[in-house]
């Protein structure tokens, strides 16, 4: 005697279509809960610094004001790296181009409009900081080991050596701003180009803050502003 099985019916169309819908549905409703969390993590987790130039930004952060009243530092890259580069040598090898150091020499004047009577500049006492210091200023300028040690620097040390009612101009490497950068929220900040500068100034607290960054290109634009 045969066994009797019971197999259960096929669903019908219906129930397959309600089925589908069902499936669209929860699907949709996690892509925008991930589309959410991604717009969130993108708002409260910025990538880099903003860009001074663009814009009123550099209005708006008050940077002009602050400048005249001696409250800024400002972390500038080296120019153009020899050792990374085709472009011809402006001396050592472990200096920098002479590109570089035209780069350099135009940021020197773009900044010199904003005012360098009370602003002191120190450099890293490495050759291509070295140079591109003296390319900035036109004139050799006094150099710190502390700004050469890229992973002990944070914003504390920068801010101990800068003198009230001046503001201050410090010739580094990318890694050092990157360092700062990290440490001050933003960790996947892109990394600082030749001859590019980090903003840094007091909020309403007293506590210094990153504005901005402002790359080689943006300085006479900048300059151009501040006389305005």
């Amino acid at each position: 005697m045969r066994e009797h099985i019971n197999v259960p019916p096929a669903p019908t169309a219906g129930k397959l279509l309600k089925s589908a819908t069902k499936f669209r549905v929860l699907l949709t409703a996690a892509a925008i809960v991930v589309s959410l969390l991604l717009l969130t993590g993108y708002t409260y987790w910025p990538r880099s610094p903003i860009e001074l130039a663009s814009g009123h930004n550099m209005s708006r952060a008050g940077l002009y004001e602050s400048w005249k009243k001696g409250e800024v530092v400002v972390l500038m890259r080296h120019g153009e790296r020899c050792d990374r580069s085709d472009n011809e040598c402006l001396g050592p090898k472990d200096g920098i181009t002479r590109n570089g150091s035209q780069v350099s020499a135009e940021v020197g004047r773009s900044l010199s409009q904003l005012g360098l009577d009370q602003t002191d500049v120190l450099a890293s006492p490495s050759t291509r900081t070295a140079q591109t210091a003296e390319s900035l200023f036109g004139h050799p300028v006094a150099s710190q080991e502390w700004l050469f040690d890229c992973e002990k620097m944070n914003l504390g040390q920068v801010m101990a050596h800068k003198a009230n009612n001046r503001n201050l101009v410090l010739v580094t490497h990318s890694g050092c701003i990157s360092q700062i950068e990290g440490k001050q929220g933003y960790p996947h900040a892109d990394t600082s180009e030749y001859d590019s500068a980090v903003f840094i100034s007091l909020d309403k607290r007293s506590r210094p803050v990153i504005r901005g960054v402002l790359n080689p290109q943006d300085w006479k634009q900048l300059a151009m502003k501040a006389g305005d």
